[in-house]
């Protein structure tokens, strides 16, 4: 089986109204990701999805299309698309970084690799270890009566675990979680995560304002690139620290996890690069006794499955600790899915059948592209 072509579709999906994500890094209103296709000479096609951002990873999805069609397509036509460790070499010596970019490519490529054999993605990387994984909801960085109400109705819902963004001022971001923690109550896990917003003086102080509210983590407090800072936040932060920006590689996870700068390390496909470099980042924290959470930036269904099927197979991805954010879908008005993942507020089920398991709607596809 050989390569044929790659085909790129940008398309721009909107956020559900009481939907949106308010963060240290801005508002999220519209998702302007691309869909991967990746065709071959034997009839089968895989699908994947780079939910890219240009705050987020400094991708664009005019960037990520260019590359894909003038760099990485035209190089893995006429490869095996079984060959995915070749494949990401071929493409790391190409461009630089670009992360979930080429996560769109893997995606695509596991996804036909497991239609090739006639096995679910999870079993190529080495069997399915869980079959629920636990989910949180994600409270932006909106006024109080709104984080309220939001709280309110995922919990109404069936959320069993809630994560509430910080990061903008001090005062504010305690006074949403406080918020947060009068609607949940006692015995509802919460988390936080700053996206990077507070610098280390003001993350010190943060925390300890919050130390009464029985934190479950604590995201990425302040910016990446300083492992030892984060460090010496951890040793004070009265919950277990989750690093996000600050381990997008292979190499990051090591100088995160040398400098016991982490009890947790937040994986997920697009930010790594790919369900194999996620896995690989999975693998070191093992090592060294850590578990790993799973992250997110919004993916749609294709992004969501692949992120589904990592977690099922992942030895020390832990949801059942540290709740996953495997929750996209729920905040777009369209997942471009032909039949939906098996989502809900508390809890998310791995796709069965071939490849990732998933079909894109080709009437939503038509709908939401912006070519």
């Amino acid at each position: 089986m050989r390569i044929t072509r790659v085909e790129s579709i940008p398309v721009r999906v909107p956020l559900k109204p009481g939907m949106l994500a308010r963060t240290a890094h801005g508002l999220h209103h519209t998702s302007d990701y691309v869909i991967v296709r990746v065709y071959t000479d034997q009839g089968l096609v895989g699908v994947g999805e780079a939910t890219v951002s240009a705050l987020w990873s400094g991708e664009t999805s005019v960037g990520a299309k260019g590359a894909i069609d003038g760099l990485l397509g035209p190089a893995l036509v006429g490869r095996d698309p079984t060959a995915i460790t070749e494949a990401r070499r071929v493409m790391d010596f190409l461009i630089k970084q670009n992360p979930f970019t080429k996560a769109a490519v893997e995606m695509a490529l596991w996804d036909l690799t497991g239609k090739a054999w006639g096995r679910p993605v999870y079993d190529l990387l080495g069997g399915k270890l869980r079959d629920v994984i636990a989910t949180k909801m994600m409270i932006g960085a909106f006024d109080l009566d709104q984080v309220r109400e939001m709280a309110a109705r995922f919990l109404s819902a069936g959320a069993r675990c809630l994560k509430v963004k910080v990061g903008l001022d001090r005062a504010g971001d305690v006074r949403r979680v406080q918020a947060v923690r009068e609607v949940a109550g006692d015995e509802i896990p919460i988390t936080i995560d700053a996206n990077c917003g507070w610098d280390w003086p003001t993350a010190r102080r943060a925390l300890d304002d919050l130390r009464g509210l029985n934190l479950l983590a604590i995201e990425q407090p302040i910016a990446a690139g300083d492992p030892e800072a984060l460090a010496r936040l951890r040793m004070v932060a009265g919950a277990p620290l989750i690093a996000d920006e600050s381990v997008f590689t292979l190499t990051d996870a090591w100088s995160v996890l040398k400098a016991q700068a982490a009890d947790v390390i937040s994986i997920y496909p697009g930010k790594n690069g790919g369900i194999a470099a996620s896995l690989e980042i999975a693998h070191l924290a093992r090592s060294v006794g850590l578990p790993c959470h799973l992250g997110s930036n919004l993916e749609l269904g294709v992004g969501s499955a692949a992120m589904a099927h990592l977690a099922a197979a992942t030895p020390n991805l832990d949801s059942d600790a540290y709740p996953a954010d495997l929750i996209g879908p729920h905040y777009h008005v369209a997942d471009l899915l032909s039949t939906p993942l098996e989502l809900s507020y508390a809890h998310a089920r791995v796709p069965e059948g071939p490849g990732l398991g998933v079909e894109i709607d080709e009437d939503a596809l038509r709908r939401f592209r912006v070519d």
